[in-house]
């Protein structure tokens, strides 16, 4: 796979493919048995612990459900970095979490704690907090999960504008076919670990690759089958008899 600057890039496949995996490789939380991921030029898995973190604070992640710190405040939440991470004075953090909230939309809930947002508002908080240092890759596990309607298109359309304000490279695992194929550049889906397609999205909309079909459009059967492998149905029935 290769992720251009500037880019949007959804990873998609089925359940247990792989898809949370590459992200903890590209995030150097997992090394590879082979083959090695590169980022900026440095492979991840030869990067000594400095070296590493180094890599990291270049780095964001939206966590599935955002994560959010449950007994920080919203705005403690999306300052958190900006005080590990760097020199700023307070004076600073605090006009720059005001303009990560104000991007997101959610200025006015500087003040609330993560248990008085909506799931849908706890996302758009944990994506400025993801953004905060503006990394120049950001990763998203499962963003669009559990999400309504309404909010999963905000989330969706934030994802796009940031990256592009940004000129980050943005890598999206998402089940969401529609969704993402609205806001991304390229595509690749997954299975048993490997590439088994790859296009931009109008190729995926018309692929007539048998994987892709059905994963795009949600069929039941096909190559991902409905019955997990066993022995013969009747036989089982007679022994359980």
């Amino acid at each position: 796979m290769t992720f251009h600057r500037g880019k949007l890039i959804a990873i998609m496949g089925s359940s247990g493919c792989g898809k949370t995996t590459l992200l903890r490789h590209i995030g150097g939380a997992l090394k590879p048995t082979k083959g090695s991921v590169k980022v900026d030029g440095k492979i991840m898995h030869e990067l000594d612990q400095d070296g590493l973190y180094e890599m990291r604070r270049k780095m964001g992640m939206l966590f599935q459900f955002g994560a959010l710190f449950t007994d920080m405040s919203v705005y403690d939440n999306v300052a958190f970095q900006m005080r590990e991470h760097t020199d700023l004075p307070e004076e600073l953090i605090h006009d720059l979490v005001m303009m990560k909230l104000h991007a997101v939309g959610l200025r006015g809930t500087h003040n609330l704690m993560p248990s008085e947002l909506s799931g849908g508002m706890a996302r758009r908080v944990a994506l400025a907090r993801t953004v905060a240092l503006d990394p120049m890759l950001i990763m998203y596990d499962e963003p669009f999960a559990g999400l309504d309607p309404i909010s999963l298109t905000v989330v969706g359309d934030l994802i796009r504008r940031l990256n592009d304000a940004l000129g980050a490279t943005s890598v999206i695992v998402t089940h969401d076919v529609q969704e993402s194929l609205k806001i991304v550049d390229y595509v690749y889906f997954m299975a048993g670990g490997v590439i088994v397609a790859e296009g931009t999205p109008d190729e995926i909309r018309a692929s007539d690759k048998e994987f892709v079909h059905q994963f795009v459009h949600g069929e039941i059967d096909g190559p991902v089958p409905f019955h997990y492998p066993g022995g013969d149905y009747r036989q089982d029935l007679n022994l359980r008899a």
